[in-house]
């Protein structure tokens, strides 16, 4: 099989050269670059495409097709950039990656513990020396009560580890698994919006979740509640986060993804203009910790994506079956 690989990073390099392709046999190459009407022809002749969480529309996929592309991997967990619809009718199979869970649910706590600390604005206070205690009291985590909306894989490990803490923790999803009821209470979403001091939300982007975090549940939420989204952006209606900012309805915000990010991570922007609005408005909150979608960055995690993305590809090309298979 040979594969072509999109939006190489330097730390992605010596798991494709060295522990994958080179071992099994593949023939490979790549660009650091996203996909683009510039790099296309690249990927001519290659049997296989592995990419990123860059934006993968009808018209790519039909370009990849006439290319000869039949297998697509990509690089995350979540597929909502690629249109799965037009991946069929082209005819291309696609696969996703699993890597541990336990990177996404520790970052989405360390979250949920610099917001209950008020860490973004102590630390915007110390680079003017301001060591007063003015605006800084946090509150603990060990007294809150914490919603956990999703309980798979990532939703399950952050309830375990969560449960060291000693928090009241209740969980939502419409698949109840006994693991969780060790250490959490399964509950509607009224009641998570209505007693959590903390919501996280460890959920696919899907039709029936788009804009699940609106004006309405909002409104039904506490006063001063903390909201945390390590999963997917468009979860969250951002015009209605940010008006409950203002109103004090949020009293923080820990948010490793946004809406309209694509095209945003990961590059260096530094001295640029962006056409970037909300996410602007967003940062001008001393109660809102805006990470660029770094979760999943740990040495474990990188190293399993790109394992599972080139072996989701081999097992589509030998017909074995795929626990990545997607279409």
């Amino acid at each position: 099989m040979k594969l072509f690989a999109y939006s190489v990073r330097e730390f992605d390099e010596q798991y494709f050269l060295e522990k994958n392709c080179k071992e099994l046999g593949i023939e490979y190459d790549f660009v650091h670059e996203y996909p683009n009407a510039d790099n296309l022809e690249r990927m001519r002749g290659y049997e296989a495409v592995s990419i990123i969480t860059s934006l993968t529309d009808a018209d790519m996929l039909r370009k990849m097709s006439e290319m000869g592309v039949k297998y697509l991997s990509t690089r995350s967990i979540g597929v909502d950039h690629i249109d799965l619809e037009a991946a069929q009718k082209y005819g291309i199979q696609v696969s996703n990656v699993s890597y541990p869970p336990s990177g996404v649910a520790n970052y989405a706590i360390m979250l949920m513990l610099m917001c209950c600390r008020n860490i973004k604005y102590i630390l915007d206070k110390n680079i003017v020396q301001d060591y007063s205690l003015d605006g800084k009291m946090g509150k603990e985590l060990s007294n809150c009560t914490v919603g956990v909306i999703g309980t798979g894989r990532i939703g399950r490990t952050l309830i375990q580890h969560l449960s060291g803490f000693g928090c009241r923790i209740l969980a939502y999803d419409p698949y109840e698994s006994e693991e969780v009821k060790e250490y959490a209470s399964y509950a509607d979403l009224a009641t998570i919006y209505r007693e959590s001091d903390i919501i996280t939300l460890h959920i696919p982007s899907l039709k029936e979740n788009f804009h699940m975090i609106n004006t309405q549940t909002l409104a039904g939420m506490k006063d001063g509640v903390i909201l945390i989204n390590t999963a997917r952006g468009d979860l969250i209606d951002t015009q209605a986060m940010i008006a409950a900012l203002e109103s004090g309805k949020i009293g923080a915000a820990g948010l490793d993804v946004i809406e309209n990010e694509e095209g945003l991570y990961y590059v260096n922007l530094a001295g640029k203009a962006m056409d970037k609005r909300e996410l602007s408005i967003l940062k001008a909150f001393p109660n809102v910790i805006i990470t660029p979608h770094t979760a999943f960055y740990t040495g474990e995690a990188v190293e399993h994506m790109v394992a599972n993305s080139i072996k989701g590809c081999l097992y589509h090309a030998q017909n074995k079956d795929n626990p990545f298979h997607v279409i």
